[in-house]
């Protein structure tokens, strides 16, 4: 199988860098991006700035790879994912050249000759990659190992609070948007009532994009739902971030409560979308509705695609879909950002040998990933396929802190003072609770 390619599937910035760190220890690789051009979910969420400065956002061996061509890495500031893509990310696709390959999506991957219960000689078997383009034309490509950076970006969670979508969520899903709302483009929702459902920095993000546009469009309304109450991790870690563009997205949102612009309505678990129309009634779990929106934003997460991979032999965490020795670490019942450890090839590797989950997807469910991570796991798991097993086995990362608790905190947590449905919170500062462990990190 030396004469194999490894596939990476996905062309965002950890298959990319997978594909630099393959091509500087020799190896080829061929990265399958389901997108019309490199970085395409990036090109998505383009007009949203990242909370992680320039030096965090580049991966050294495909800064190496640029370097060649005369490209300068950007030093400073904190740039949008469209800044993201037009300084470095479409530069590296570049770099690659035919390496890349765009409008193939992959649909499955397998053993040549051998389907997911066949034990005889598998792994001296190579992969099979198959792949479909846009318009419907089917092929494979055998492949070594196979790293797959595809992400969760094209399978975001539902508004439904239990998980599966709301009564009358999918009835309503030209009034219901799964992407952070861009300033720039403000039809859709000035003068509107906008609900905004989730409680992580993607809505906190949606909710500084709408406040912009409710300055310059009078009559625009905008409503908070958060599944829990006012706690301590409620607007983030704020000044005590590590990340301060991070923090500072928090405190942004609790600002725009505390003045009033944005009603946040806390405890409301979306059980049914009820559409009236050009409108629909959010209606939570104990029958509590909110006033009729004109457009709702639901920024509840994400989830891994793993449906291609059925004819891989995975080891996956039951609650968060990652690879289990990753998922002790980043379980959001149990961790914050910071208390995350970096991991590796060995955190990574599945029974299926030469096959890594990496970059987003690795994570699953859970909801704390940074650039650097991925960056991490895939100089690691490329080590490891070079066969260069003690560089895989060193950590080179340490991950910055928010300053904020560890845990999920009590669900099922009674009202706090200060903020119930559909009031704007107190001017003064909320009463903090303590939730979970003791003051940990991000």
């Amino acid at each position: 199988m030396n004469g194999l390619p490894v596939v990476v599937i996905g062309a965002g910035p950890q298959g990319m860098a997978a594909a630099a760190h393959l091509l500087e220890h020799g190896l080829e690789p061929l990265v399958l991006e389901s997108g019309s051009n490199p970085a395409a979910a990036v090109s998505e969420w383009g007009h949203v700035r990242l909370f992680s400065a320039w030096p965090e956002l580049i991966d050294q061996a495909s800064a190496r790879l640029l370097g060649s061509t005369g490209w300068t890495a950007p030093q400073a500031g904190y740039p949008t994912g469209a800044e993201w893509v037009q300084d470095y990310l479409a530069p590296l696709a570049e770099a690659l050249g035919d390496r890349v390959r765009c409008d193939a999506r992959v649909t499955a991957v397998s053993r040549k000759g051998r389907d997911r219960l066949v034990d005889a000689d598998r792994a001296g078997q190579p992969f099979t990659v198959h792949i479909i383009d846009s318009a419907g034309v089917e092929s494979r490509v055998q492949a070594r190992a196979v790293i797959d950076a595809s992400g969760n970006w094209r399978v975001p969670n539902p508004a439904g609070a239990d998980g599966v979508p709301a009564l009358g969520e999918r009835a309503a899903a030209d009034l219901i948007r799964y992407q952070v709302p861009d300033r720039a483009v403000p039809a859709r929702y000035a003068g509107q009532h906008v609900v905004v459902i989730g409680s992580g920095d993607s809505a906190f993000n949606a909710l500084h994009e709408l406040a912009q546009i409710a300055e310059e469009h009078p009559g625009t309304r905008i409503t908070w739902a958060i599944r829990r109450v006012v706690s301590q991790g409620t607007f983030g870690g704020g000044a005590a971030d590590e990340l301060p563009q991070r923090g500072a997205l928090g405190q942004r949102a609790q600002r725009a409560v505390e003045s009033g612009a944005v009603q946040l309505v806390t405890g409301f678990r979306t059980a049914e979308v009820r559409r009236s129309g050009e409108q629909v009634v959010l209606i939570d779990e104990d029958g509590r509705e909110l006033p009729a929106a004109d457009a709702v934003v639901a920024l509840t997460g994400f989830r891994p695609d793993l449906s291609f991979l059925s004819e891989m032999r995975l080891d996956l965490d039951p609650i968060l879909e990652a690879p289990r020795r990753v998922a002790a670490e980043i379980d959001p019942n149990v961790h914050s950002c910071g208390s995350v450890q970096a991991t590796g090839a060995a955190d990574l590797a599945q029974p299926e040998s030469d096959l890594y989950l990496v970059g987003m997807k690795s994570y699953g469910r859970a909801p704390t990933f940074l650039a650097l991570t991925g960056y991490e796991q895939v100089r690691s798991v490329v080590a490891e396929l070079a066969g260069d097993h003690a560089a895989a086995a060193r950590v080179e990362l340490e991950l910055p802190d928010t300053g904020v608790c560890g845990g999920a905190g009590d669900f099922d947590a009674p009202e706090s003072s200060g903020g119930g449905c559909c009031t704007p919170a107190p001017a003064q500062e909320p009463r903090l609770i303590s939730i979970g462990r003791t003051a940990a990190g991000t």
